[in-house]
């Protein structure tokens, strides 16, 4: 299958197109089924677009994320039957500028009398190219959902008074920031974002750990928030699991966005560079392989690094292709990690391998993926976070609860923040 064929009813079940399956089976609103072809007849020209700041490979994965979003939409919100709101105000991220775009705005478009939409300044260009070819095409164009705001923070957070509920995406700091300043009482989402560990246990399958961390580790060469930045490894096996991240990293390909099978290209924003470099020169003595970087071309190369257990060790949010593994030795010391108030408050994901006395759901305040990274378990329409304030939280005047998020749920029927005040 070519990057630009896809078997729709293979990935999104038979009746995916069906209008007669029921009020919330498959694509059932004609303007969403005319998203879709758009993005299928426009393929070419979005992928070129948004390898401006993505990978090749990362771009195409999010048109493909894009289309399965919008074919489960109906199914979304028919389970949570969302409240009709007046206006919804959108502060979009600085990376998966389509997926976001869909994901906060023309899926909610269905339930929002209006949807505006503001722009990160850094990726202001490549979020108008993307509006303007959607807002244009004929099968879209006329009644457009969306508003396109190129506005300052500062007169967004205006705007943001006529809205019934805000999705911010972006660091907590901003968020309440952001928050403080909103002079109405909307529902405001906060998406941010954690380190994502990687638990790779006694018996973990090494081989598979170390397929899945690279191919998550490397997405958009690891510009992403669901990139795991520490891979906690038990002494037992961490020195098979350091030898095939060694090997492995090595065959990585680095090029440039634009090429179709590379894995590891020049980072986006200066600031990850730097920061991922003062990192690295300062754990020097603990890098066993890349450990190169380049504030003038951006190009990080893959680095592994090998670290004893320190259970005061609080990865940064690399943003760039850093694989850091920690050797520990009981599920003792990472639950007093987890408890460390800098990580109960920025617990999003965690990803066991192999460690049979991890159980349950919840680790101190992150989201169990049992023998599966991430990346596989992302969906647009299902809640995205965890119960760490900086992942994910939702606000209504004074109660503010940390929890996954998806919007409609939060507007739904069982959601009581996200229904009071809502006329």
């Amino acid at each position: 299958m070519s990057e630009t064929s896809i078997d729709l009813a293979g990935l999104f079940g038979a009746d995916v197109f069906s209008t007669s399956a029921g009020p919330y089976r498959g694509v059932d609103d004609q303007f969403t089924l005319n998203v879709i072809r758009v993005l299928l007849s426009r393929w070419d020209e979005l992928v070129d677009v948004l390898t401006a700041i993505a990978t090749r490979p990362a771009a195409v994965d999010e048109l493909r994320r894009s289309i399965s979003c919008l074919a489960g939409a109906s199914w979304e919100l028919g389970r949570h039957q969302p409240r009709r709101i007046r206006e919804l105000a959108v502060f979009l991220p600085s990376n998966n500028i389509l997926y976001s775009y869909v994901l906060f705005g023309l899926i909610p478009a269905r339930y929002s009398d209006a949807v505006v939409i503001r722009p990160s300044a850094r990726v202001a260009d490549t979020a108008r190219a993307v509006h303007r070819i959607l807002s244009t095409d004929p099968l879209l164009a006329g009644d457009f959902p969306i508003e396109f705001a190129e506005l300052s923070q500062r007169q967004f957070v205006r705007r943001c008074a006529a809205a019934d509920a805000v999705v911010f995406t972006g660091q907590a700091s901003n968020a309440e920031t952001v928050a403080a300043q909103l002079t109405a009482n909307p529902l405001f989402l906060a998406f941010g974002s954690g380190p994502n560990p990687v638990v790779a246990g006694p018996k973990a399958d090494l081989a598979r750990v170390v397929s899945d961390v690279l191919r998550v580790r490397t997405y958009n060469s690891g510009q992403d928030c669901l990139c795991p930045d520490v891979i906690f490894a038990h002494e037992s096996v961490a020195d098979d699991l350091v030898s095939g991240f060694e090997q492995s990293i090595r065959r990585l390909n680095v090029g440039a966005r634009t090429e179709h099978d590379v894995d590891v290209a020049p980072l986006v924003y200066a600031d990850a560079v730097a920061e991922i470099g003062s990192f690295l020169h300062h754990h020097r003595a603990h890098v066993r392989a890349g450990g190169a970087v380049s504030e003038e071309t951006g190009l990080v190369q893959p680095t592994l690094l090998d670290l004893p257990w320190d259970e005061n060790f609080h990865p940064p949010e690399f943003f760039g292709p850093v694989f850091c593994v920690v050797r520990y030795r009981d599920l003792a010391g990472l639950r007093r990690w987890a408890a460390k108030p800098a990580e109960a408050r920025r617990g999003m994901y965690l990803s066991q391998y192999g460690a049979e006395d991890l159980t349950g759901d919840v680790f101190g305040t992150s989201v169990v993926l049992h023998e599966q990274i991430t990346l596989d378990m992302e969906n647009g329409n299902e809640p995205l976070g965890g119960y760490g304030f900086d992942a994910s939280h939702v606000r209504r005047g004074a109660t503010v609860l940390a929890r996954p998020l998806l919007l409609s749920a939060e507007l739904g029927r069982d959601s009581l923040i996200g229904l009071a005040g809502v006329s």
